[in-house]
């Protein structure tokens, strides 16, 4: 076993690998359908197998190989951003067990060894997301922790309940072989939530931010947050055929991405308007699965993860440059001093807003016009237009600020593009969010039907673009009036604050939490069990020997006495 030096090399080899596992098995199982079922059993419990299955399929090996490439670009670019980092290879470690984790939840079909990865995930999430060991990062920390043990728990509580059909598998579970459908249905609808952050458990993603840029890069492309998305993917079989699990799961998802796009809005954090346009994108693949379309809700995460992984790659450059500040309104006339690295940055967010041709159009595009051409309710298709209109305005906003608003920054940055290992990294991305979303849909052919709508719904789409992206250019003036700002502020903090979900989830909540578990230590850790227990009778034993103690003295004394008066009475007589 080699140690991890980083290499170029190596990770030229590991991008070589993924991209032949992604082409290959891409040619070979898009049309074809077909699917291997790899099972060992370990025991039975009770007639109930429990079994290691792996499943390869064309939706496994495929989204296994975006993962991989992904990752091998971040891997390169964390070579420039974590330079001169004394635990550099604590943390390659960590973002490795962090791509097995989510591998292990891609490929495993069976829901009680599905946690292998899906706990996996949680638990190095949070080691990374204190990496910085801060007192911001480890806040940070525990309300990804916690939120992440919810799901983990109605994970639990899922299982528990599935075992009336005597297995777990994913693949092999419908409403009549279950007696509580409803419940599980629930759990796993929650449990979603969590690991997804759709509301209400949105607060812990922007939080999550506190961890470096190329662990943001990953969480939030293809790893962390689409693993909720890909168990609603699996269940969806069995979800979609329950009443009203389509109409909560769309209420959650709308209510999500207009959240998140009001927030975007007025955020003026780089990473956590990018945190929040996943927020939005993630509402749109649970939208597509509400509207029974799981197919164009896998193609949007596969597409999405591509050109978030770029943007994410070229947030990390400005920060980097500018001292490691995040401020957006002090980054401006970044083109004329990183043309590469600004270049890049347009493509990602053309392809954020659907931009035609490019990633995100293929996708995205077709998730809308499908929408439309569903029989839904008009006032949900209203919102899923105005959050289309969001994201246009926030990554119009975005752009604007940093290339037209003057450089606020330190003189003494050094702002360049010779980045090496950076700049082949960016230079892949931006040819997938380019080309990906074209290659995937003349590829793959049961996304080639096109739903048949009226020509104004086909407009209404780049209309709703159009406009976003030209109220973006206007609202990007408004950065620079404090006045106008200070004037608003109660909406600005409602808004920033994900509509309360952040003062709900922190400053309401844990203190209530740690009032009642203190309570509960003192009453029943230290109350009437501690008593009961080996501590109050250790307190008292000296009593209860001392007690006990005298009783037989006396009696020892007295019996000690009569012998020796029978034996004078037996001398004298």
């Amino acid at each position: 076993m080699l140690k991890f030096i980083p290499n170029p090399l190596k990770s030229f080899y590991i991008i070589l690998a993924s991209w032949s596992l992604f082409s290959t098995f891409a040619a070979l199982t898009f049309n074809s359908g077909s699917m291997l079922l790899l099972s060992y059993t370990f025991f039975n419990l009770n007639s109930n197998p429990i079994t290691l299955n792996i499943v390869l399929d064309m939706y496994s090996m495929l989204f296994s190989g975006v993962v991989l490439f992904i990752s091998s670009n971040i891997m390169l670019f964390s070579m420039f951003y974590m330079k001169g980092d004394p635990s550099l290879l604590r943390f390659s470690y960590l973002v490795l067990g962090f791509i097995m984790s989510m591998n292990l939840l891609i490929f495993i079909p069976n829901l009680i060894t599905l946690l292998i990865g899906w706990d996996g995930l949680g638990i190095i999430s949070f080691i990374l997301v204190i990496y910085y060991q801060n007192n911001k990062s480890l806040a940070a920390g525990m309300i990804t922790a916690m939120t992440n043990r919810i799901g983990d728990v109605l994970i639990l509580g899922s299982i528990g309940m599935i075992l009336s059909q005597s297995h777990w598998s994913i693949s092999f579970m419908w409403v009549e072989s279950l007696h509580y459908p409803i419940t599980i249905s629930i759990l796993l609808l929650l449990a979603f939530c969590t690991k997804s952050a759709q509301i209400p458990f949105s607060a812990w993603l922007p939080a999550a931010m506190a961890a470096p840029t190329p662990v943001s890069a990953l969480v939030h492309s293809s790893t962390l947050v689409t693993a909720g998305i890909f168990l609603l993917f699996r269940f969806h079989p069995f979800l979609s055929s329950l009443k009203y699990f389509n109409f909560i799961l769309m209420t959650m998802s709308l209510s999500t991405m207009l959240m998140a796009g009001l927030a975007a809005v007025v955020e003026n954090d780089m990473k956590k308007i990018i945190a929040l346009s996943t927020l939005s994108q993630l509402g749109v693949m649970a939208t597509s699965l509400a509207l029974n379309l799981p197919m164009f809700a896998f193609f949007h995460l596969i597409t999405h993860a591509l050109f978030k992984a770029l943007l994410f790659i070229c947030a990390g450059v400005l920060i980097n440059f500018h001292s490691h500040g995040q401020d957006l309104r002090t980054m401006g006339n970044i083109y004329l001093k990183l043309p590469l690295t600004t270049t890049s940055m347009i493509i990602a967010n053309l392809a954020l807003c659907g931009f035609p041709f490019m990633a995100g159009f293929f996708s995205k595009d077709l998730i809308i016009e499908s929408s439309l051409f569903q029989n839904f309710n008009m006032f949900f298709m209203l919102g899923f237009m105005l959050a289309t209109m969001l994201t246009a305005l926030y990554s119009f906003r975005f752009l604007i600020i940093l290339f037209s608003m003057p450089l606020l920054a330190s003189p003494f940055s050094n702002l360049n593009d010779n980045l090496k290992n950076t700049l082949f990294a960016m230079f892949i991305m931006s040819i997938m969010a380019i080309m990906g979303g074209a290659m995937f849909s003349w590829s793959w052919s049961s996304l080639n039907t096109e739903p048949m709508v009226p020509m104004m719904f086909k407009y209404l789409t780049p209309m709703m673009i159009m406009l976003g992206s030209s109220m973006g250019v206007m609202i990007s003036m408004l950065s620079f009036f404090p006045m106008l700002t200070n004037n608003l502020f109660f909406a600005h903090f409602y808004l920033t604050s994900m509509w309360g979900l952040v003062v709900s989830s922190s400053f309401l909540t844990l203190p209530n939490f740690f009032h009642f578990s203190f309570y509960q230590l003192k009453t029943i850790d230290q109350g009437w069990t501690e008593i009961m227990g080996p501590k109050g009778m250790i307190s008292i034993s000296p009593y209860i020997s001392s007690n006990i103690s005298k009783p037989q003295n006396m009696i020892i004394n007295s019996s000690i006495m009569l012998m020796c008066m029978s034996m004078s009475l037996i001398f004298l007589f």
